[in-house]
């Protein structure tokens, strides 16, 4: 019993460890997402977090109204990129830690 306790102890431990990595990874990593016609784009971190925005004169000239929707357009694209990338790096640690594959679907 004591031999099961130290395993899962040592386990829980690598879980930590990677994820701690991971969050690491996803933090220093940069998605960038456009509007149609790429006149913004905006960048967000791994973790969804604001870098950068960049509006171009032509979206400037389209007025407030228009140049929100394309703001908005622009910041789902990112947010898309960055959550998609967030879901494969968790399925590779999953697979990488022996996670059975049924476990690892549910993550999806």
């Amino acid at each position: 019993m004591r031999n099961l306790y130290e395993t899962v102890k040592k386990a829980q431990m690598v879980v930590q460890v990677e994820a701690v990595h991971v969050q690491k990874e996803l933090a220093a990593a940069e998605f960038d997402g456009y509007c149609e016609g790429e006149l913004i784009k905006v960048t967000l971190s791994g973790n969804q977090q604001p870098v950068r925005t960049e509006i171009t004169e032509a979206a400037m000239e389209l007025g407030p109204e228009k140049l929100s929707l394309l703001f908005t357009e622009a910041y789902k694209d990112a947010h898309q990129k960055s959550v998609q990338a967030m879901k494969e790096r968790i399925i590779d640690l999953a697979q990488s830690l022996g996670m059975p594959q049924g476990l690892r679907e549910g993550l999806k």
